[in-house]
Order: C-alpha cells, then sequence, then structure tokens
C-alpha cells in the first residue's frame, strides 16, 4: 500500500566508450545558453597559457555534432582532461560579434562518465573546477 512513498529507481543508460554517450548527447537538444553545461568531446590538446589553464579543441554536443570550439580548464583546476574525454563545458559569455567559432565563452567544468540518469543528467566522474570558485546566486 505505501509502495507509492518509496523513491522510485530511476533509469540508467550506461554506454560503451565516450564516443557512443557523445553520439547520443547529440540528439538530446542542448541549448547553448548562459551558465549551461555543455556535453563536449576533447578532441586535441592546446597550447598551455601564461597563468596556467591548458586549452583544449571541443566538439560540443549539437543536433549534428559539428561545432568545435577552444576550451580551457582554469588556471587553479586541480587536474584536467585528455584527448577522448566526455567533458562539460560551462558557457560564461556568448559574444555574439566574434564569428561562430569563437562565439562561445567558458571553461571545462568536469570530466563525464558515460553514464546516464534520465531525470539527473550525466554522471561527473572527476571536477575540473577550483575549489575557491563560488557558484552563482540566483534570486
Amino acid at each position: 500500500m505505501f509502495d507509492w512513498f518509496r523513491r522510485k529507481q530511476e533509469p540508467v543508460v550506461s554506454f560503451p566508450d565516450n564516443e557512443a554517450a557523445f553520439a547520443h548527447a547529440c540528439t538530446m537538444g542542448y541549448r547553448l545558453l548562459l551558465n549551461a553545461l555543455i556535453p563536449a568531446l576533447v578532441v586535441d590538446v592546446g597550447r598551455r597559457g601564461g597563468e596556467g589553464e591548458r586549452y583544449f579543441r571541443l566538439r560540443l554536443a549539437e543536433p549534428d555534432g559539428t561545432l568545435e570550439i577552444w576550451g580551457c580548464t582554469m588556471a587553479d583546476a586541480p587536474g584536467y582532461p585528455e584527448v577522448g574525454d566526455l567533458v562539460a563545458f560551462r558557457i560564461v559569455r556568448i559574444a555574439t560579434e566574434l564569428p561562430k567559432e569563437a562565439q562561445l565563452i567558458g571553461y571545462i567544468a568536469c570530466k563525464l562518465a558515460p553514464v546516464l540518469n534520465r531525470s539527473k543528467g550525466w554522471q561527473i566522474a572527476a571536477s575540473f573546477t577550483p575549489a575557491h570558485l563560488k557558484p552563482e546566486l540566483h534570486l
């Protein structure tokens, strides 16, 4: 009788690798909005910045899966991704005055595991956000 009080088991989908998880993420309809976490696949390693940030070439999850941008980890990040990793790119600013591949300004927030919970989203494998960075408060 009281089974309806219990929390229902969330359906979890595990993917065999990051490529398959990214292909599925491209079908989920992520919108490029401020503060959004967009799944991305790391395709190349770039240079290291003067303050310690590391640059990576990312392929963002969008319907055709072809938007590639340069993204970075923050200078005090506790780690960094490698080529082939599935990561979450946080959009901080959208600069419409720049070319399309340079419009999204943000940073790599975390590494994602190829495991998707339908209601909670992607499982986080490792955080690349520095501990001193406080989340925004929206009232």
